[in-house]
């Protein structure tokens, strides 16, 4: 018994100084300096850098495959925090962008194709016969952009559509990639409500059979505006902010 007890204790104690000998051998160190990114970084994880999440960001930055400039909700401050621990300049920032929720089409002025009573997800309820949405390009307003929001920017208006508070918004695009139909975009911040506030590329008599408010492509704006600032594309208005005076002629 005795024999059996000092055997298997050494055979312990030799696994045990091989292991330890392998880690020490085989161990990859890691640049201090992803720590350092790290805790610079926002740390909310949402992806909008490009990568897996903020510790796989911190690697490549640290490894030199990336600028330091990529961390979208942390803005300019957490770009020239990046570029000093990495020794970089910083390129000057884009403009800043904001979630906009294209459509306006409530449940009081869009209509329905049949009465959904499933799974509270826009997703679930795209992919079952397209949506109980009569216009296919319509918010479904089940609310997961809501829940995918990391900075809860997003909240469920009396409309019963979402509505983005841009005060907290920070530009990731996290709801963008969780909108099954691509209603909701990024848009310039300094936009000034400069946008119509439309998703359907469907001709102007299919658009009014299934929205009361829904753009029908009909041009009449394009010929209000004085500054040519409104172009008509694919049945749907748009309006290039930077020639916009607001002058209201094309409300």
């Amino acid at each position: 018994m005795l024999m059996s007890i000092v055997i298997l204790g050494g055979l312990g104690l030799v696994f045990g100084l091989l292991l330890g000998y392998a880690a020490l051998r085989f161990a990859v160190e890691e640049d201090p300096r992803v720590e350092a990114i790290l805790e610079a970084l926002d740390g909310c994880n949402c992806g909008a850098c490009g990568f897996g999440g903020c510790k796989a960001y911190a690697e490549a930055a640290a490894s030199g495959e990336c600028p330091p400039d990529l961390c979208v909700p942390g803005g300019e401050e957490t770009a020239k925090a990046v570029a000093e621990i990495l020794g970089k300049e910083v390129k000057a920032q884009a403009r800043r962008r904001v979630a906009e929720v294209a459509c306006i089409g409530s449940p009081d002025v869009a209509h329905e194709r049949y009465e959904y009573d499933g799974v509270p997800d826009c997703k679930f309820a795209h992919n079952y016969m397209g949506g109980y949405k009569a216009c296919q390009y319509g918010c479904l307003g089940l609310g997961t952009c809501v829940e995918a929001c990391p900075f809860d920017a997003i909240s469920m208006g009396e409309n019963k559509l979402p509505r983005v508070d841009e005060d907290l918004c920070t530009g990731c695009g996290v709801c963008v990639k969780a909108c099954p139909r691509g209603v909701i975009r990024l848009v310039d911040y300094e936009r000034h409500g400069k946008v119509v506030l439309c998703n359907s590329k469907d001709k102007g008599k299919i658009t009014r059979e299934v929205c009361e408010v829904g753009c029908i492509g009909c041009k009449a704006c394009v010929k209000a505006c004085a500054q040519d600032a409104i172009v008509v594309e694919d049945n749907l208005a748009f309006i290039d902010h930077t020639k916009c005076t607001t002058c209201g002629a094309c409300v």
